[in-house]
C-alpha cells in the first residue's frame, strides 16, 4: 500500500505544473498567484515582472534576429499562451477592471529587444489608460530597436533603459 501512495504523490508532482499548479510545502497553488502591486505603474512590479532575455539575441546576433524585418512573429507566443496568462495576472495585480481587452499583455523587455517571449517574468497586463498608456511605450521600443539597428545604441544600453524606465528611455539614451 505504501507503494501505491508514493507513486500517486510522484504522479500528483508530475501532472501538477501541466495543470498550472506547483506544489509548496505540501499544498498546490495556482502558478504565477503571487500578488502584484500596482504601485509602480505605468512599471510593471518588479518582484512580478522584472524582465528576462532571449539567450538567442546578442549584440553579436541583431543582425540575424531583431534587426531582420518580421523575426519578431517568428518568436512571438500564440494568444492562447499570453491572453490565459493575462487573465492570472490581472488578478494578481488586483486591477479593478477585468475586462482583459483594457490590458495589453506586454513584453517588459520587448521581443524588439530581444526580450524572452514566453518567460512570466517578461510579460505583464499593461493598462491601455491612463497617463502613459501601452501604445506609448509601443513607440518606445520601435525607436529603441531603430537605435540599436542603425548602431546608434548597444543592445545592452537599450534593454537597461527600457527596464529602468521605458517613459524615460529614449531622453535618457539621447534620442529625443
Amino acid at each position: 500500500m505504501n507503494s501505491l501512495r508514493r507513486i500517486t504523490a510522484a504522479a500528483a508532482c508530475l501532472l501538477l505544473p501541466t495543470a498550472g499548479l506547483v506544489l509548496t510545502a505540501g499544498t498546490a497553488h495556482a502558478a504565477g498567484s503571487t500578488t502584484c502591486s500596482q504601485s509602480y505603474l505605468p512599471l510593471p512590479d518588479p518582484s512580478c515582472q522584472p524582465g528576462a532575455f532571449n539567450p538567442d539575441v546578442t549584440q553579436a546576433t541583431i543582425g540575424s534576429t531583431i534587426c531582420v524585418s518580421g523575426w519578431t512573429k517568428t518568436v512571438r507566443p500564440p494568444a492562447s499562451y499570453t491572453n490565459k496568462l493575462k487573465a492570472q495576472q490581472i488578478a494578481a495585480y488586483g486591477y479593478t477592471d477585468t475586462d482583459p481587452a483594457s490590458y495589453e499583455e506586454d513584453h517588459f523587455v520587448p521581443l524588439e529587444l530581444g526580450g524572452a517571449p514566453r518567460d512570466p517574468k517578461n510579460l505583464w497586463p499593461e493598462p491601455r489608460s491612463g497617463n502613459e498608456q501601452a501604445s506609448d511605450k509601443d513607440q518606445v521600443e520601435n525607436k529603441l530597436k531603430q537605435a540599436v539597428c542603425n548602431g546608434t545604441v548597444t543592445l545592452d544600453a537599450a534593454r537597461s533603459a527600457i527596464v529602468t524606465d521605458w517613459t524615460t528611455a529614449l531622453a535618457d539614451l539621447g534620442l529625443e
